[in-house]
């Protein structure tokens, strides 16, 4: 097990006009569970890419268990990563799928049968070591992906978008058996994901990218209250914060929905005003709607509304008092639990 560190890390492919990683500095801490999560083309799967050797670093250095690692080959940093695609051999069996790396290393055979054996049962894939991995389904595949990286016993985890080829009811499985399995080995993880859900369910902590640059990492639950700019506010949270981009007047107030709201005295001329949907509620005043669909989810419901600001809005419904679709409603909220950023920069204004 071990620290991780990027110390201003930038990567530059060539020909490229921007980095697509710039300036990262971030410490994650002996046996954590550090998620990177962004949209598309962020730099995620590249920043942990350069972590495992299979990118060059530009400028900067990266740094495991206190070692400078920034120019040492991936087979020497002793990371295991779980990628995407399960990279099975199709000929072997899942036992030995899962020692080859040990075999490679010329470890005795009985210690990778006892590492195997013992992968195989935090698994549950005890009973499956015989089989090729043709025989076995797509989330059993993953989880002997993770027992080939596992047996390794390696100072650090690393995992790209290990359940992005599964169906929505086997993430939900697998991610908690992930999450579990981490916290009983307590290696230091890097996972990264596009799905803020389950970054927001894995990780000990968060880290938010957006155009190769790293905007906040925190806690989850830090992360959905106290978000430090507009993007992070609507990129985490399902459904996503109502962000409001309105004029400031000359006394610094907005008006939303015909009400006058007091924004920060450090307000430039625009402000940006976020409302979570379970912050809304249905009203005989306040931003008139008009209710385009109902989302039903079981325990909750959500409305899915246009406004007459030229924004659209969602608003957690009353299960009691639920709308027609296409009706007409009011939506009020606590002018206390809204945030405000900067029109312009989208910074959070305190």
């Amino acid at each position: 097990m071990a620290s991780i560190t990027y110390e201003n890390v930038s990567l530059i492919y060539p020909g490229a006009k921007k980095p697509s990683v710039n300036q990262i500095n971030l410490e994650i801490e002996d046996g954590e569970f550090l998620v990177l999560v962004g949209p598309s083309g962020c730099g995620k799967s590249t920043t942990l890419r350069m972590l495992a050797g299979l990118e060059e670093v530009s400028s900067g250095r990266i740094m495991i268990g206190g070692k400078d690692v920034t120019t040492i080959p991936p087979k020497d940093r002793d990371a295991a990563m779980v990628f995407q695609n399960y990279a099975l051999y199709p000929h072997m069996t899942v036992a030995e799928n899962m020692g080859f790396a040990l075999k490679m290393a010329k470890v005795a055979k009985s210690e990778i049968k006892e590492r195997v054996e013992e992968a195989a049962r935090l698994l549950d894939l005890t009973q499956f070591l015989d089989r090729k991995p043709k025989a076995l389904s797509g989330g059993q595949r993953q989880r002997v992906a993770m027992g080939r990286a596992i047996v390794r016993a390696p100072q650090v985890f690393l995992m790209d978008e290990p359940l992005s080829n599964l169906d929505a009811k086997l993430r939900v499985q697998t991610r908690t058996e992930i999450a579990r399995l981490q916290r009983r080995l307590a290696t230091t993880t890097v996972y990264v994901t596009h799905d803020q859900v389950e970054a927001m369910t894995m990780g000990d902590r968060v880290a938010v990218l957006r155009e190769g640059e790293l905007q906040q990492c925190a806690p989850p639950r830090e992360l959905y209250e106290n978000p430090v700019n507009a993007f992070v506010a609507g990129f985490i949270g399902s459904p996503s914060m109502n962000l409001f981009t309105k004029e400031v007047n000359e006394n610094k107030e907005v008006l939303l929905g015909g009400n006058p709201i007091v924004v920060p005295e450090n307000a430039g001329k625009s402000v940006t005003v976020g409302i979570r949907p379970e912050h809304l509620s249905m009203s005989t005043e306040g931003i008139e709607a008009t209710v385009d669909m109902i989302e039903e989810l079981g325990a909750d419901d959500y409305l899915y509304c246009t406004t007459g600001l030229g924004f659209p809005l969602v608003v957690r419904g009353d299960q009691n008092n639920l709308p027609e679709k296409g009706s007409k409603v009011h939506f009020s909220f606590d002018k206390d639990r809204a945030l405000f950023f900067d029109g312009e920069s989208g910074v959070r204004l305190k």
